[in-house]
């Protein structure tokens, strides 16, 4: 299976997922990411550029809008393909391999295929897969830890004492929604 999918891989995005699951993954993700021509931190302080890209940022470079698709395809490529390994993507709609791709390329390759997502893609059970999007809508925080006079508690050496934390992100929630969405159409 593996020399089949490195085979493909080399066709590029369409021939991992089909014609129309790329083009809908090239209109999909585009407006949850953003494009931005310089390098900037995330919400969740992650050095991105382009299209959501976070693969050897580097601090002050720009790009062109050329550079960024170009990136965007190789990145929803490299996404596609890590996730077939986990998942049979033969079997899935062109609507579910689109929030699962996008899903991958927001929280990760080892996120997804750790996940429930994966775990019930794989059971048969693709209205729990595709249900489980939903978990995914929180970035993990640093909020000071407050004290019962309602200050930052502070530590021996002065310092305030911080606390990690998940909060949940509207922008996360509607994305999960939209790959909620996809992922269910044509479901019984």
């Amino acid at each position: 299976m593996a020399e089949r999918a490195t085979i493909q891989r080399r066709g590029g995005l369409a021939a991992l997922v089909g014609a129309v699951a790329a083009a809908g993954l090239l209109a999909f993700t585009p407006p949850f990411e953003d494009t931005k021509l310089t390098t900037y931190r995330d919400i969740a302080g992650v050095l991105t550029y382009c299209t959501g890209a976070t693969e050897n940022a580097a601090w002050g470079k720009t790009y062109t809008p050329a550079q960024c698709r170009a990136q965007l395809d190789r990145d929803l490529e490299r996404h596609a393909f890590g996730i077939a390994q986990c998942i049979p993507l033969a079997r899935l709609t062109d609507g579910q391999k689109v929030a699962f791709v996008d899903v991958a390329y927001n929280i990760g390759v080892s996120g997804f295929c750790g996940s429930s997502m994966a775990r019930r893609t794989n059971a048969g059970d693709m209205v729990g897969a595709c249900n489980a999007l939903m978990a995914w809508n929180k970035i993990t925080v640093l909020r000071p830890v407050i004290g019962e006079d309602g200050k930052p508690v502070k530590d021996a050496r002065g310092k305030v004492v911080m606390r990690k934390g998940l909060e949940e992100v509207r922008g996360l929630s509607r994305r999960r929604q939209a790959e909620r969405e996809l992922c269910l159409k044509g479901l019984p």
